[in-house]
């Protein structure tokens, strides 16, 4: 292995050392604190600037005879091929060393190098266009048709090359040449512009005709909604209407369905318009707003609504205003078919127009949009589409079957499993009723208690059954009820109440008590005061009596003690009404009642002091009622008995706790009741002689 200090055959005479770069020291600044006088960036340029020295520039080299213009030449050339040589890619090269060529009056020797130049990258546009260029300046003009034509043939797809080549013959005054370059070029099928260009020689030279068939090939080249305008407003330029008309109507079969048919529309309303055909331009508006999407249709409702406006009478311009709300209601559905208010507003719209298939048109597009989940919640809007549907199919148009067929679909797309809704079922069985279809309607309520019982059925099924006098169903569907929901009090008080309209009262009683015995209810009050007042109604006092009893067995509440003492006290009033009994013995009677009334208040009264005491405001209620009643009584009652019972109204406070740990004192009504106040003084009386004795016997101490 060579060291550092031995020559290298890589490096010539060199060591490896000699080729190292050595880089200044880095010097340690001590002093970090800042200078005085600080220096900012634009000085340190400017002194730059200044200290910059001048460019050098090589002499001017002055030629004097031929030998020295020569050799001139001969080292200009070789530099330039040199150049050429160590980068043949670079097409700056090449064009300075012809221009130079060019400046040196050596004609022949430029063309070789743009030759040469082009045989290396021919499709490089900028070369054949400086080559022309070069000929055409130093007009060569066979030569620049040469290189264009040449150019032209290589590269068809470069639109410049056509445009100069067709430049250079019309410059020329070579017209016949010029359109013979425009042909060959369309033959190549070029963007729009090309024919444009094509069309604008020919109109330069009035050539009219010439014109219209380079239009009628561009349209076939380019079927776009621009060309036929184009070609359309050429021919109106010209006066031709009848040949502006046929271009838009040949342009509306073609391109109806095309993106930009909107602005097609526009441009032959607005023909029609300035050619005072109003008519034809209403036409066209409604049968583009027909066609398009509505999405795209935003700037053609709006010159509809200006042109009515313009044109049209009243009713025209409503149409024109329906028409433009509807657009709005297209877009609302479009960006979220799920929002069914959008569809109810729309729905309500085409309503005013009064457009029957257009209606149900929007109905089936509305019902259409399931929701995405089963969930009640997502489907309570949605339901009152088809409700809506269905009235309107019964209302307006009256047309039974379809009617029949909007309940039929929208009870099948319900998942009657997991939810349902009883307003359906209800209006598709009362649907069925007003076509005297009694059969149908029952078929309906009975599928609907058979796949998704509800309240509301079973209650509308019961009514109508009742109205038409069927006694029997009516047992029956109670029955399927009360199997259904065994809990519920309601249907047990109505079917009593049913048996007692038809005078089957052992039926009823039965119910009642088939009733009160379910382990569970949904309100047992209720059923129970039906029940106590059934027996009232019938006279049952004693069987009142005994429910009462079996009641206060079930529940100590002071309203069931208040209700009992007033039914006992009621039967003072009962007693009224027997004129032919004597007076004495009337009195006796009303005695009796308030005794027995007395003593269901004394009873609810040793229940609240002796079982529940924490009871005190119940209790104290229950005191009130009691003077209430005794005071009701008159001479009979006996007021006193009661006051002495009557509790002490209190106000005292209660400390509560917030949520933040503070204190706050709450005022609250407490009772003293009679008997309390006397513990109250005997436990008072207690801690006096306990005070008393502990302090004789600290004096005794004292004294010892």
């Amino acid at each position: 292995m060579a060291s550092g200090r031995d020559p290298d055959r890589t490096l010539g005479y060199m060591t490896r050392k000699d080729t190292e770069v050595k880089l200044p020291r880095p010097t340690r600044v001590k002093n970090k604190t800042p200078a005085p006088v600080q220096i900012t960036a634009e000085q340190i340029l400017r002194e730059a600037r200044e200290r910059q020295e001048a460019e050098i520039r090589p002499p001017k080299q002055k030629i004097t005879d031929s030998t020295e213009l020569s050799d001139y030449r001969l080292r200009r050339r070789k530099e330039f091929e040199d150049k050429i040589r160590r980068a043949r890619w670079n097409i700056q090269v090449w064009m300075k060393y012809a221009q130079w060529e060019e400046s040196q009056k050596d004609y022949a020797r430029a063309r070789s190098v743009w030759e040469r130049a082009i045989e290396g990258d021919y499709r490089n546009h900028t070369l054949w266009l400086k080559y022309a260029e070069f000929e055409m300046k130093n007009r060569f003009v066979n030569s620049a048709r040469n290189v264009w034509d040449r150019a032209v043939t290589l590269l068809p797809r470069v639109d410049q090359l056509w445009y100069k080549y067709i430049h250079m013959e019309e410059m020329l005054g070579n017209i016949a040449g010029a359109r013979q370059v425009f042909e060959r070029w369309m033959q190549w099928s070029p963007d729009q512009q090309g024919w444009l260009s094509f069309i604008k020689f020919e109109l330069r030279y009035n050539e009219i005709e010439r014109a219209r068939s380079i239009y009628e090939r561009f349209v076939l080249c380019h079927p776009k909604v621009s060309a036929y305008i184009r070609y359309a407003k050429f021919e109106m330029k010209g006066g031709e209407v009848a040949r502006a008309r046929n271009v838009y109507e040949r342009a509306t079969e073609k391109l109806a369905d095309d993106e930009e048919a909107e602005t097609l529309f526009v441009a032959f309303a607005e023909f029609e318009e300035r050619c005072k055909e109003p008519e034809r331009a209403r036409f066209i508006y409604k049968f583009a707003l027909d066609h398009i999407p509505k999405g795209r249709a935003e700037d053609l409702y709006k010159k509809f609504v200006a042109f009515e406006k313009q044109y049209g009478d009243k009713e025209g311009i409503e149409d024109a205003i329906v028409g433009k709300r509807r657009f709005q209601y297209e877009d609302e559905v479009r960006k979220n078919p799920l929002n069914y208010d959008s569809w109810f507003d729309y729905v309500r719209l085409e309503e005013t127009v009064g457009n029957k298939d257009r209606i149900r048109e929007i109905y089936e597009r509305a019902i259409a949009n399931i929701p995405p989940a089963e969930e009640k919640r997502y489907w309570q809007r949605y339901i009152y589409l088809w409700i809506n549907y269905a009235l309107y199919e019964e209302i307006e148009t009256e047309d039974v079957e379809r009617t029949r067929d909007v309940y039929r679909e929208c009870l099948k797309l319900i998942p009657h499993s997991k939810f349902s809704f009883a307003k359906i079922w209800l209006l598709a069985a009362q649907f069925e009723i007003r076509q005297l279809n009694l059969a149908g309607a029952r078929q309906i309520l009975g599928n609907a208690i058979g796949k998704a019982p509800k309240d509301k059925i079973f209650k509308k099924y019961i009514e109508i059954e009742l109205q038409l006098g069927n006694m029997d169903r009516c047992r029956k569907l109670y029955e399927r009820y009360l199997e259904w929901s065994p809990e519920n009090c309601y249907a047990w008080s109505k079917y009593a109440e049913l048996e007692r309209s038809l005078a089957e009262t052992e039926r009823a009683r039965a119910i009642f008590e088939l009733a009160i015995s379910q382990p569970a209810l949904d309100m047992p009050e209720l059923l129970w005061k039906a029940y106590i007042d059934f027996e009232i109604a019938e006279g049952e006092l004693e069987r009142t009596r005994a429910l009462y009893e079996r009641l206060l067995d079930r529940t100590k509440h002071y309203k069931v003690w208040v209700s009992f003492a007033k039914f006992e006290a009621s039967s003072v009033e009962e007693d009224e009404e027997e004129e032919d009994q004597a007076e004495t013995v009337a009195i006796e009677r009303k005695k009796e009642c308030i005794r027995r009334a007395r003593a269901i208040f004394e009873r609810a009264n040793s229940y609240y002091k002796d079982s529940a005491p924490e009871l005190k405001e119940e209790r104290a209620t229950l005191l009130e009622d009691w003077l209430n009643m005794e005071t009701n009584f008159g001479d009979l009652g006996d007021v006193s008995v009661v006051q002495s019972k009557l509790p002490k109204k209190l106000k005292k406070r209660k400390p509560i706790t917030r949520e933040d740990g503070s204190t706050e004192y709450e005022e609250y009504i407490d009772y003293l009741y009679p008997e309390e106040s006397q513990t109250t003084n005997l436990k008072i009386l207690e801690a006096a002689y306990k005070w008393k004795k502990q302090k004789l016997a600290t004096s005794e101490e004292d004294y010892d």
